[in-house]
């Protein structure tokens, strides 16, 4: 038995998960939670998924091999001075139906803090058993934009093809490793398609809930699968949340100022940004080339920020300096400094 082997059980007997009707491969969704997760935008995102989708369990990892309990302590219940439960750690493939009817894989739980590379070999070898040939992963970063603009879904891919239309990282940066970077670049050397979205969230308020983070990442997912998903749900809380902070930003001229802040400096860069595409696109036309220098996805007024740009706000957020919105705790029993930036998910190794 393989090393990663050990590292799942797979159900049995286990559900049907190749393709059908002679369809290509499926494709595989990853969802892990803990660092790369502001606003838990990736846990509502898969929670949303597992709730409003059929699905069944093909393989679940024996987290006992990948968690450091001490730095990620499960959340205890006591009932009248007795210890009558614990808050489960589970990593789990399942397979799912969108609302076509179409099968694809979801991989959701926490980030595994121990082995990554035994990890990925262990993922490596359930898509292939489950004959997958691309591997979507999400995450959600704090980024200096307000929550009173559109929120952005940057991408990158081993296959340039598949994020046309998405915003995308045009510089060459380093930032810190995360267990899904790992298996998706192991996973596109074995000649499997990878593709990682990641929200933008504000930074003030990514310790808290942040559904349009959700959204706007199965939205995405959407685009680069071929799945269609059911986001209605989703779209109430979204309102519930979007009218919370309003009445915050009306009852606080300290936050108003903040987010009026950011909101100018977003207007001011979403001129600039016409105005330097419209000299591109004119240089473009005069020299005849077709190819569009301007970057489709990057929302309007969104600076493309310099590695580091992006390391310097990874350093602050990592150093627990990004404050809660409203200063509630979560109250989901995660640390609130889990939520960081992965991505701005770029690295050169795996084409991001």
């Amino acid at each position: 038995m393989s090393d990663s082997n050990r590292m799942y059980e797979l159900e049995y007997p286990g559900p049907s998960a190749h393709s059908v009707d002679g369809e290509d491969g499926l494709s595989m969704v990853v969802a892990l939670q803990g660092y790369a997760d502001a606003g838990r935008g990736v846990q509502q995102a898969s929670q949303h998924l597992l709730q409003a989708l059929d699905h069944a369990t093909v393989a679940t990892f024996n987290v006992d091999e990948l968690i450091d309990y001490r730095s990620r302590r499960p959340g205890v219940t006591l009932d009248n001075g007795r210890v009558v439960g614990r808050e489960s750690l589970a990593l789990t493939l399942h397979r799912m139906e969108d609302s076509d009817g179409r099968p694809f894989m979801l991989l959701s739980g926490p980030e595994p803090d121990l082995r990554w590379e035994a990890f990925s070999r262990a993922v490596a070898e359930l898509a292939a058993r489950s004959g997958v040939d691309r591997v979507v992963s999400m995450y959600a970063a704090p980024m200096t934009v307000p929550h009173t603009r559109p929120l952005i879904v940057s991408a990158h891919s081993s296959d340039p093809a598949l994020t046309e239309g998405l915003h995308t990282w045009d510089s060459r940066m380093m930032v810190p490793g995360a267990a899904m970077l790992d298996v998706e670049l192991l996973l596109s050397r074995k000649g499997l398609t990878t593709v990682g979205l990641t929200a933008h969230v504000p930074h003030y308020i990514a310790a808290s809930d942040y559904p349009e983070a959700a959204y706007g990442l199965l939205h995405a997912l959407e685009s680069v699968s071929d799945l269609n998903l059911p986001l209605r749900a989703l779209e109430a809380d979204m309102d519930k949340v979007r009218q919370q902070l309003a009445d915050q930003v009306d009852d606080s001229t300290e936050i108003a100022s903040v987010v009026g802040a950011l909101e100018r400096q977003y207007d001011e860069e979403q001129s600039r940004l016409r105005q330097r595409d419209d000299r591109r696109r004119g240089l473009e036309n005069a020299s005849g080339d077709g190819d569009s220098a301007q970057n489709a996805l990057l929302a309007p007024g969104q600076e493309v920020p310099s590695g580091e740009e992006i390391s310097a706000e990874v350093e602050r957020f990592l150093a627990g300096t990004t404050e809660d919105f409203d200063g509630d705790d979560t109250g989901d029993g995660e640390d609130p400094d889990d939520s960081d930036d992965p991505d701005s998910n770029s690295d050169s190794d795996s084409d991001r």
